[in-house]
C-alpha cells in the first residue's frame, strides 16, 4: 500500500469513511483556511467559527467532491468563503434593521439604551422573542431556526417580520425620546 499525501488521496480516503483522512485534511487546511478568512475580516473568533462551520459542513457535502472539478484545498476555500459571505450577509442586515444592536468596538450605545434594547426584547411575546434571540443572537438561518422550535419555515418568517416590526416601533419610541 502506498502511502497517501495529496489532500485528494486524504479525501478519497475521507469518503470512503477513514476518519483518519477528515483529520489530515483538518490539520493540513486549518490554518490556511483560518489566514484567508481572518485576513478578509479581521475578526479572529468569527475567523473560527466559520473555519470550525466549513469542517462541519465538509461531512454533509464530502461526497460532492469531484477530483477532476479541482483541488480540496479550493473546495474548502469555495464552502467556507460561502458561509462568509452568508454569514456577513446577515450581519449587514441585522445592521440596516436594528444598527443599536450590533456589537461595535466604540460601544456607541450607553449602559441605559443597552438596557431600553433588552426590555424591548423582554416585551416581545415568547414565540417571537424565541425567534429574534436565534436568529441575532446565535446567528441562525430561518431554516435551522423552524427545525430547531419543531415549526413551519413560514411561521419562522412571520414570527421574525412580526418580532422585527414590533421592535422597530417600540425602539424607535424609546430613542427619540430621548434624543
Amino acid at each position: 500500500m502506498s502511502l497517501m499525501t495529496s489532500n485528494e488521496e486524504w479525501m478519497e480516503a475521507y469518503k470512503r469513511g477513514d476518519v483518519v483522512g477528515f483529520e489530515t485534511l483538518y490539520n493540513r487546511l486549518y490554518e490556511p483556511l483560518y489566514c484567508f478568512l481572518f485576513r478578509y475580516t479581521r475578526e479572529e473568533q468569527l475567523s473560527i467559527d466559520i473555519v470550525q462551520d466549513t469542517f462541519e459542513r465538509l461531512q454533509y457535502v464530502k461526497d460532492d467532491f469531484d477530483q477532476q472539478k479541482g483541488t480540496v484545498k479550493a473546495y474548502l476555500f469555495q464552502i467556507a468563503y460561502r458561509i462568509m459571505i452568508n454569514k456577513l450577509n446577515r450581519r449587514k442586515k441585522w445592521r440596516t434593521l436594528f444598527p443599536f444592536l450590533v456589537p461595535t468596538p466604540s460601544d456607541r450605545l450607553s449602559s441605559d439604551e443597552k438596557l431600553t434594547v433588552q426590555q424591548a426584547i423582554l416585551k416581545l411575546p415568547e414565540k417571537q422573542r424565541a425567534v429574534i434571540l436565534l436568529a441575532y443572537y446565535h446567528d441562525l438561518l430561518q431554516e435551522e431556526i423552524a427545525q430547531i422550535l419543531s415549526i413551519p419555515l413560514g411561521t419562522v418568517k412571520s414570527r421574525l417580520h412580526n418580532a422585527m416590526k414590533f421592535l422597530k416601533e417600540e425602539l424607535k419610541e424609546d430613542f427619540n425620546a430621548k434624543g
